[in-house]
């Protein structure tokens, strides 16, 4: 396996090598909505020189390639494998807008007895999370783990690209298949947050839209506990996310990061559900926390599976991690990249929304203010 990295900037166009060693069967790219808005042709120029390879990405809230994070660019990572199979299928949300029926078809499209992983790219907006992995997860085989993420918009929340191929569009799913014995896959997720305050009853919800808490309309609660932060919602709340647990007297949780808000409803929507009869409760951060947290996701990913020599890690953080950290925002990638082998190549995005098992499980989940990391490898 070889991996190259590239950079595309508007002012410098892309850093690609003239001449790669080996043909990529893969590119992957995360770039800035700007940047791929517009028919993306930063995009469409890997296409036409990379026709034999699965080119697929989506939009960030900030790019990652190696140890730093970037804006109105697009990192990519150009990948050769010796003798694993990559194949990815595309799915419009408009054409379904069920979540969970997304996540079927793709995991009947990509099925085959050699099938060993899925990474999926979802538009970050129109799509349930936690439905789409399920649907995934219905389909495949225990043994497959998921992981992945939501495309991301800055703090805007207005718009997300997803791409396969040319096709760089909004309310699209890309979901891409590894095949053969050699491909060696590695996962970790971690946070670093910590909840305070009560613990309320989701008493109203659909999906992954709360109506209320205890029986209060959900979105004044929160604004209550937000104060002078509430004007700035959505993006604000990315600050304070809500731990998500099915008993009150869970120790942990998920973690749920709002969306959006609709003020005539008094409603708040999630990346991922929000069960009714389940418990939420505020959650903050420090820096540190967030940091440590990060490293801990590297070392998880790496000592389950050990890459096998040269390895690519994808990074999936989320946009609150990133808003929290502030200036401080390259620590944790760089906290991640020191806690992996010298030889691991490193690209990645914030999201709005994290795929990955948790737990030292197969059994992946839609987490949201992680830092999630795949690392892929190739047996000789």
């Amino acid at each position: 396996m070889q991996t190259t990295t590239a950079h595309w900037k508007k002012e410098t166009g892309w850093t690609l090598p003239l001449a790669p060693a080996s043909a990529p069967q893969l590119v992957l790219y995360f770039g800035a909505t700007s940047q791929l808005d517009q028919d993306a042709p930063a995009v469409r120029e890997l296409v036409e020189r990379f026709p034999q390879a699965v080119v697929c990405g989506c939009s960030t809230a900030g790019e990652i390639l190696g140890s730093r994070v970037f804006d109105d660019s697009i990192a990519a990572a150009l990948v050769h494998f010796d003798s694993t199979r990559v194949r990815a299928v595309v799915h419009s949300t408009k054409d379904y807008k069920d979540s969970l029926v997304i996540g079927r078809l793709s995991g009947k499209a990509l099925m085959s007895p050699d099938l060993r992983h899925v990474l999926v790219l979802s538009d970050g907006l129109s799509v349930n999370g936690t439905a789409l992995v399920s649907g995934l997860r219905e389909v495949l085989p225990a043994n497959v783990a998921i992981t992945g993420g939501l495309a991301g918009d800055g703090s805007r929340f207005q718009k997300t690209f997803v791409g396969l191929g040319s096709e760089v569009r909004q309310d699209q799913v890309v979901a891409v298949g590894f095949y053969g014995p050699n491909i060696v896959v590695g996962y970790g997720s971690r946070g670093g947050w910590e909840g305070f305050g009560p613990r309320r009853r989701i008493t109203r919800s659909k999906d992954n839209t709360m109506f209320e808490l205890d029986n209060q309309p959900a979105l004044a609660l929160y604004k209550r506990y937000l104060g002078e932060r509430a004007a700035g919602l959505p993006a604000t709340g990315l600050l304070f996310p809500l731990e998500l647990t099915a008993d009150n007297s869970d120790k942990t949780g998920l973690v749920r990061t709002i969306l959006a808000v609709d003020e005539a409803q008094q409603s708040l929507t999630f990346a991922g559900d929000m069960p009714e009869g389940w418990y939420a409760r505020l959650m903050k951060a420090t820096g540190d926390q967030l940091v440590d947290g990060a490293a801990g996701a590297g070392t998880l990913a790496t000592s389950q599976s050990p890459p096998a020599g040269a390895a690519l890690a994808v990074l999936v953080s989320c946009v609150g991690r990133r808003l929290v950290l502030g200036q401080r925002i390259e620590e944790e990638v760089e906290a991640v990249v020191n806690s992996l082998p010298k030889e691991t190549e490193t690209v990645g995005f914030y999201s709005y929304g994290e795929a990955c098992p948790s737990g030292g499980t197969e059994f992946s989940e839609l987490h949201n203010q992680t830092m999630t990391i795949t690392v892929l490898s190739e047996k000789s």
